[in-house]
């Protein structure tokens, strides 16, 4: 990498991928994305082969390290088991109760102005520099090509290049 700063993004970024996780053959695995992309292969930049929403029930078809090949119903493909969890993931709500999911919030709970406590709240705790900080982190973030957030899972051993032992090792 470049920077120091970009390594640090990275190793952030992919700091999920370094668990190993244990899905079975015939188990089943939930969703735990608003929504989750299963690929046509076991590799981060494949093509997408469909997609489903948070909470869905998958079979567990194939494992290859830590991607598995699930389904459910005529959906099928590819995902990194780290968006995956093996217990039902409960639903996710807001403080307010609403669903935190664009597809579950009317228009009238979105287009509400934030209340006075939550506009105190927010200058309590410094977060006038939120926007900066997030549009730096997009703009850090674009400057990594696919190719060097490939070379670096492949150097560091994370995401799909992750050495498992055999279970018979385990």
């Amino acid at each position: 990498m470049k920077t120091p700063v970009r390594s640090a993004v990275l190793a952030t970024a992919f700091l999920a991928a370094t668990a190993l996780f244990a899905y079975e053959v015939g188990g089943a695995a939930y969703t735990k994305r608003i929504e989750t992309k299963l690929l046509a292969e076991p590799k981060p930049l494949a093509g997408a082969a469909g997609k489903l929403g948070f909470g869905h029930k998958l079979k567990v078809e194939e494992v290859q390290g830590a991607w598995l090949r699930v389904s459910e119903g005529d959906v099928a493909g590819w995902v990194f088991a780290g968006n995956l969890s093996d217990t039902k993931p409960a639903d996710i709500k807001g403080a307010d109760g609403l669903g935190l999911s664009a597809s579950t919030t009317t228009a009238t709970a979105a287009a509400r102005p934030l209340s006075p406590a939550a506009l105190e709240y927010a200058t309590s705790r410094n977060l006038a520099t939120v926007r900066s900080d997030f549009d730096w982190m997009v703009a850090t973030c674009a400057a990594f090509s696919n190719d060097d957030v490939d070379a670096y899972l492949k150097e560091t051993k994370r995401g799909e290049y992750m050495e498992t032992k055999p279970e018979a090792a385990k």
